[in-house]
């Protein structure tokens, strides 16, 4: 008997070989080779290596510690990344606890009760039997050999989704950390506006007290003095947006890193600390889809869809289940582990679909259309992936244009302001002249703060479009060693 059931497992071992539905294969990676059309030429100023990899934490390009500093605080502290985290561990367990459905469920059972049989099992001559207590104990052996692949399918399914989970974390990890550079940057690029700012206001203030003085020296009009302090008015009013926005930026700062507001202060940060990177690494359209987590989570959903197919294939054939039991009876406790108390089962059962009014077969059709609506969703990915990418480096480039100009009208701004002094030094000028032309040289400085704060945070936005670092830098390794589980 026991030869014979190691016969009937191994062949049905042997059957279990084969998985019906398709096997996946990851689509094939794009063959463009740029991200934008030829006829859109870039700045010359732009300097883009088209193909060059990061070799550290993108951030890290800016050379900026405090921002360092802010993303490890963010990186150990928010609560959405240790909620994904957990959610991953999730996924990881629950593809776990499926693959071990493959395997023979072995427990022990133990029972104890009371009986009392009627008459009508034995008839009227054991009417007499008396109720009794009896005992069982021994271990159950239950198996469902996987002949037609639908339970390998369900592993496969569940690591599909621990795999799209996974993606979905790092998807987070460069939504995160972009997120902290761009309100980094913008409390960065306030906070050196608003002294900006208050030049522009010193140099208001100082034109205002010109233009009385000249008013009440006969030289200068009513009028002269009502633009001076319209001048005053207007000015004045830039500053309240500006601190309104630093606030709010070093608000999210706090949010971001996990804290309340009020608990938390960003590390200090100036604006001439940030460097611009020499170069813009971009990778290939080619690698972006083995690269960008949302792209890679969308392969890791589509592939699941195709293992639904499996399982629902699967559920159009017989289930087989094998059970064995080996325990032991008796009607006392102390007679329960004697040689006679010894009993045996063993049993097989098939369950075959017949009629079920067409559900099993819409099942898998409706397994097939969502397979094909998860590989549109791919691909629609993958081509707003390139378009955020080919944004990015537009803007990026119109940055670099804006920057040109903006750095080209303080540099003459400058220069009239040092011919006013020399002027003024030598007293060919008067004095307004050169308070006029040092306001404007405060306003051109403005500017540039302006677009130079846009360049970095468009440069943020193309690092994520790029989905990050392509290989983990240190920040990502020290985390994967904190959280081995991921």
């Amino acid at each position: 008997m026991k030869s014979s059931l190691l016969l009937l497992l191994s062949g049905t071992l042997l059957l279990t070989a084969c998985a019906l539905g398709p096997d996946f294969k990851a689509p094939d990676a794009p063959a463009t080779k740029t991200y934008t059309p030829e006829k859109e030429i870039l700045a010359p100023e732009q300097r883009i290596a088209l193909g060059q990899h990061i070799e550290a934490d993108w951030w890290t390009l800016l050379a900026s510690p405090s921002i360092d500093d802010m993303i490890r605080h963010a990186l150990t502290d928010n609560n959405d990344l240790a909620a994904a985290r957990e959610i991953l561990a999730q996924a990881d367990a629950t593809a776990q606890a499926q693959a071990g459905q493959l395997m023979p469920q072995v427990s022990l059972d133990a029972l104890a009760g009371r009986q009392k049989y009627g008459v009508a099992l034995f008839g009227p001559s054991n009417f007499f039997i008396p109720p009794f207590t009896y005992y069982e104990a021994g271990p159950t052996l239950s198996w469902t050999p996987d002949i037609f692949g639908g339970r390998k399918r369900r592993v496969e399914y569940q690591q599909a989704l621990a795999e799209y989970q996974h993606h979905e974390l790092d998807a987070l990890y460069v939504t995160l950390t972009g997120n902290v550079v761009v309100q980094a940057v913008q409390l960065a690029t306030m906070q050196a506006e608003i002294e900006s700012v208050k030049q522009i206001l010193e140099a208001d203030e100082t034109l205002l007290t010109l233009a009385q003085a000249a008013f009440e020296a006969g030289t200068a009009t009513r009028q002269d003095i009502l633009e001076a302090q319209a001048r005053v008015t207007s000015d004045r009013g830039l500053l309240a947006p500006l601190e309104k926005h630093a606030n709010l930026n070093a608000h999210m700062l706090g949010v971001l890193a996990g804290k309340a507001p009020a608990d938390w202060q960003p590390p200090s940060l100036h604006f001439g600390e940030l460097r611009f990177p020499s170069t813009l690494p971009v990778t290939l359209p080619s690698e972006l889809v083995h690269q960008r987590p949302d792209i890679l989570a969308a392969e890791a959903n589509l592939h699941a869809a195709s293992a639904a197919i499996g399982i629902a294939t699967a559920n159009l054939y017989p289930d087989l289940t094998l059970s064995a039991n080996l325990f032991q009876e008796a009607l006392t406790p102390s007679s329960i582990f004697y040689g006679v108390s010894n009993a045996w089962s063993i049993a097989g059962s098939i369950s075959a679909p017949l009629l079920d009014g067409g559900s099993r077969a819409a099942e898998k059709e409706a397994a097939e259309h969502a397979y094909q609506a998860a590989l549109a969703v791919y691909r629609q990915t993958v081509v707003q992936a390139f378009s955020q990418v080919a944004d990015a480096l537009a803007t990026l480039s119109h940055d670099t244009e804006s920057l040109v100009i903006a750095q080209t009208a303080l540099e003459i701004a400058q220069s009239e302001l040092d011919l006013d002094r020399q002027q003024l030094e030598a007293g060919s000028a008067a004095r307004l002249n050169m308070e006029t032309a040092k306001r404007a040289s405060a306003q051109a400085r403005l500017h540039v703060l302006e677009a130079q704060g846009q360049q970095f945070q468009d440069a943020a936005a193309l690092f994520v479009a790029l989905g990050g670092t392509p290989t983990p830098g240190p920040t990502r390794k020290a985390l994967n060693e904190k959280y081995p589980d991921r």
